[in-house]
């Protein structure tokens, strides 16, 4: 059995829709599937943004829910020819009015809860793929809807839970021993905790919850359908010659998506990883293209064993925080104090870096949780900076990283020598720099200004010909004029 998983743009509206049809049809023809799809594209941003503005007794949030009712009302039209829409639309403006009804008690409160900020961005997914359901039927398809959230158990740490997976593995072996069709449609991204109540897996969760039904039930293949035709060596927005990595390592794909490449969410690789169950990433709107294949077994040519590096993945708006000072040397416990204390506001540090004298820690977060690391930092350690033994945190902003991946780095002499001088050749001051013992990426923090050039320079010295040609022109009198 095969799980492939459609995202947002593949299903953003009724022409994307009859492209995801096609490859339904030409993948289940000699397998089983499982499709997993992502909302209809923008819409999980309509419903959270309209239970945001409920939140603050902001009545727009009515104008943002009707956009988002309108939006998927057009799509059975498109899809169902007019003597079938009747139940479907029906069906569709039940569930609308039933998050109006959410969203009026948001307003009334004035408060809203992550429990109830999963329930209301649910919906996407669950409409979405009963739509795509109903195509699918329409076309006389042997298709079945599959409630994914009731399958996929859960805690009960809403936005963000964490999947049970001995409980839904069994799930799903369950579910699909009672039912024989060929094509199972499911919703993405939602799951379930012990008391029924809906959880969410993180923004980017359906790429997750594909890769959670392909470990519970050892797929044969998972497939994430997205824009693009695979990974790349490169972000091709800042590196016009970036180009496909047709083969890549779990580890290699795992350390770029951590970084910045968003052709993947960065938990789905684990549970295919520890079942070694081959992922593909391919471009709907190019079917036919090669795409990107994660894999254990990898059939590199000797050309590219050659090749230091896969990829380079950037990422912005990044800030660096240092906590310094005198009482920090020799004193155990104080990188555990600093992050418990982060972990306790549910702040990921994307980058760490301590000097051997143990006189400071720099650690790297997203921007946007600079106050909140600020105040808890400051706050755990108010008793050492009121003795003077630590200084209030230092924080810097205005950062990106950028990361240099590959499996071929270890133990491969001078590859750090030769990021390091092209950058400086280039005039790139680093800020902060990471490596960690596998030694597949090395890591450095600049100046956001610089990101692009430093992509662009990186790009050139390690994925492009060291052959370049130049244009030369040559005049002058005497031997010169004369050959």
């Amino acid at each position: 059995m095969k799980i492939l998983k459609f995202g947002g743009t593949s299903v953003a509206n009724s022409q994307n829709i009859l492209l995801v049809e096609n490859i339904i049809k030409k993948e289940s023809s000699n397998d089983n599937v499982v499709v997993i799809v992502s909302a209809l594209h923008s819409v999980t941003d309509l419903l959270i943004n309209a239970a945001a503005y409920a939140s603050v007794k902001n009545e727009d949030y009515l104008q943002l829910l009707k956009n988002a009712e309108e939006k998927h009302l057009n799509l059975v039209k498109e899809l169902i020819p007019v003597s079938e829409q009747s139940s479907l639309l029906s069906f569709v403006k039940k569930h609308f009015n039933d998050i109006e009804d959410l969203c009026n008690g948001i307003f009334v409160l004035g408060e809203l809860t992550p429990r109830i900020k999963d329930k209301i961005a649910s919906y996407g997914e669950f409409l979405s793929s009963n739509i795509i359901a109903a195509r699918l039927q329409h076309q006389k398809m042997d298709s079945l809807w599959m409630n994914t959230a009731e399958l996929i158990r859960t805690d009960s740490n809403f936005t963000h839970a964490k999947v049970n997976f001995n409980i839904t593995e069994g799930n799903f072996k369950n579910y699909f021993n009672k039912h024989q069709n060929r094509i199972f449609i499911g919703p993405g991204f939602i799951a379930s905790d012990e008391k029924g109540h809906t959880t969410t897996l993180g923004r980017g969760g359906s790429d997750y919850s594909a890769a959670i039904i392909a470990a519970a039930i050892h797929a044969d293949e998972l497939q994430i359908w997205t824009d693009v035709s695979g990974m790349m060596t490169a972000d091709p927005r800042l590196a016009s010659h970036a180009k496909p990595i047709a083969e890549i390592s779990y580890h290699e794909a795992m350390e770029l998506s951590h970084f910045g490449a968003k052709v993947i969410y960065p938990p789905s690789i684990q549970p295919v990883m520890v079942k070694n169950i081959n992922l593909k990433i391919k471009n709907t709107f190019d079917p036919e293209a090669q795409g990107t294949l994660v894999s254990h077994n990898l059939n590199i040519s000797e050309n590219e064993k050659q090749q230091v590096a896969v990829g380079i993945s950037n990422m912005d708006n990044i800030v660096l925080l240092t906590l310094e000072g005198s009482g920090m040397v020799g004193i155990p416990g104080i990188s555990a104090k600093l992050f418990q204390c982060l972990s306790q506001e549910k702040i990921n540090v994307i980058l760490i870096t301590q000097g051997s004298s143990e006189h400071s820690i720099t650690i790297a977060i997203h921007e946007k949780d600079m106050i909140t690391a600020e105040n808890a930092i400051n706050t755990s350690f108010a008793d050492d900076i009121d003795l003077k033994r630590v200084a209030p945190v230092k924080i810097e902003t205005g950062l990106s990283i950028v990361a240099l991946v590959g499996e071929n780095m270890k133990s491969r002499s001078g590859v750090s020598a030769k990021m390091f001088g092209c950058l400086g050749n280039n005039g790139i001051n680093i800020r902060t720099i990471a490596q960690g013992s596998s030694e597949r990426n090395i890591s450095v923090v600049i100046a956001e200004k610089d990101a692009k050039k430093a992509v662009n320079v990186l790009h050139e010295e390690f994925f492009e010909s060291e052959i370049k040609q130049i244009h030369l022109y040559i005049c002058g009198t005497g031997n010169v004029g004369k050959n």
